[in-house]
This record gives C-alpha cells, sequence and structure tokens, in this order.
C-alpha cells in the first residue's frame, strides 16, 4: 500500500475513470490518502464524477512518472464519516477553500477490493491487492 500511495504521490496527478451510462469519463484527480489502511480519494457530492460512482461504483486510476505508469482498478466505496473527511482536508489544506468535512457536499471515498499494477515498457507487471 504505501508504494502505490507514494507512487501517486510523486506523480502528483492521477486520472479517475468512471462510466456515464455505457460512456467512459477520465479527468484528472490530485487527491489521495492511506486513512485507516485504506486508499481514499475525495470530491464533492455535486460533481458529476460522483453521480457516476453513485451509479457504478467501479473505478480506475491511472498516473504516470519516469517511464512506469500504476493504474488501480477496484470498487470505490463512499465514507461519509467526518473523522475521514478530516483526515484527507487536513493531509490536503489546499481542499480547504472548497470543502469543509462538515459540510453536505464534500465526500471521500475508498477502494475496495482493488488490485494496483505498476507496468513499464521494459518490466514484467507487478501487481499488488490493496
Amino acid at each position: 500500500m504505501d508504494k502505490v500511495w507514494k507512487f501517486l504521490k510523486e506523480c502528483g496527478v492521477y486520472y479517475l475513470a468512471t462510466m456515464d451510462g455505457d460512456q467512459p469519463r477520465v479527468r484528472p484527480f490530485g487527491t489521495a490518502e492511506i486513512f485507516e489502511g485504506k486508499l481514499y480519494i475525495q470530491t464533492g457530492k455535486k460533481k458529476d464524477v460522483y453521480k457516476q460512482l453513485e451509479k457504478n461504483p467501479k473505478a480506475e486510476i491511472c498516473c504516470f512518472k519516469d517511464g512506469k505508469w500504476l493504474r488501480i482498478a477496484g470498487t470505490l466505496v463512499p465514507d461519509d464519516r467526518t473523522e475521514a473527511k478530516k483526515d484527507m482536508l487536513d493531509k490536503n489544506p489546499s481542499l480547504r477553500s472548497m470543502y469543509d468535512e462538515n459540510d453536505d457536499n464534500t465526500i471521500v471515498l475508498y477502494f475496495k477490493d482493488a488490485t494496483a499494477t505498476f507496468s513499464s515498457f521494459t518490466e514484467a507487471p507487478e501487481e499488488i491487492k490493496l
């Protein structure tokens, strides 16, 4: 898990893929943290990305750095607990201008039944169960 989180942080930006009906949607994200041993991301409940995840919680993220890439595929589970949202916002203070752990918009989600795969053009893939 630490290797996955570290690579995400080094990349800075990752791309989150969701489904909008039968149309894939991909957008850049930057928040990823470990809380209670799980990999979490954050968004707003009012955003299309969250509405898509409510309908189909299967998602994948991908990031690339120095000729290597990481894909994480799994199910994103909402966690509406104040302490989970506070942890994310405390670790990413720039989000506080838009979100608060006590508002009706902020949501954090963790990966469940997920597989992280490190790949490159020169090495065999490495899979890590999250």
